[in-house]
């Protein structure tokens, strides 16, 4: 019995150390984060591009990325709401963050519509996650856009936002074709904190929209 009591006393310690280095590295995987391509050029070559352009006087006058809103207006969600569902489920996989559904605040008998149904879909983007999306956007789901020739420079707001609309969800490459029971569109909005729509046409011009030709006066 002693000698059964040894071996147990033998072992312990090597299962503390042994979940005492796991724990460490596992902190250390999680401290790595990878910088988001476009926040680091936005830093170094977009912000000093901007300041020979329109000659601000600080850094912190230029211009920048605020969020990104998606919105998902899902309208025949008031008949199947298990077409919301699958709305929900593909802007989540989309952005990689926690959908906000939306409500009816109204009921309206025209569109056999009844109050506080869910109708829509919305989410904020910030920061890492607000530069990967934009950076998917550009680089991988407008050019699966059929004939796509450019965005019209025209759904500026006046006050530096810029809309843009896409017709299906199946441009990103996270959503599965094969799984796809309903097309559906998006609205895309690029909140900056631009004074004006030139400043604000020039930042996403510089993050790389493709936009068609410069119309904005």
């Amino acid at each position: 019995m002693a000698e059964k009591k040894t071996k147990k006393s033998d072992k312990e310690p090597q299962k503390k150390g042994s979940t005492k280095e796991a724990k460490a590295s596992a902190k250390q995987e999680k401290e790595i984060k990878i910088a988001p391509r476009l926040g680091e050029i936005y830093k170094k070559e977009i912000i000093p591009a901007l300041v020979k352009t329109f000659n601000y006087k600080s850094v912190m006058q230029v211009p920048k990325l605020d969020k990104i809103v998606v919105n998902m207006g899902v309208g025949a969600a008031a008949a199947d709401q298990k077409i919301m569902d699958e709305a929900v489920k593909e802007l989540e996989t989309i952005t990689g963050q926690k959908v906000s559904v939306r409500k009816s605040k109204k009921a309206i008998s025209n569109f056999k519509l009844r109050e506080n149904i869910n109708i829509g879909a919305m989410v904020t983007l910030r920061k890492e996650r607000m530069f990967e999306f934009i950076d998917r956007l550009i680089n991988v789901a407008l050019p699966r856009v059929r004939d796509f020739k450019g965005l019209s420079d025209k759904s500026f707001d006046g006050r530096g936002n810029y809309t843009l609309g896409v017709k299906e969800q199946i441009i990103f490459p996270e959503i599965n074709v094969d799984k796809i029971t309903r097309v559906m569109g998006m609205d895309i909005t690029l909140v900056t904190t631009a004074k004006t729509d030139n400043e604000a046409f020039e930042l996403l011009k510089a993050f790389g929209i493709p936009f068609r030709k410069k119309e904005v006066k």
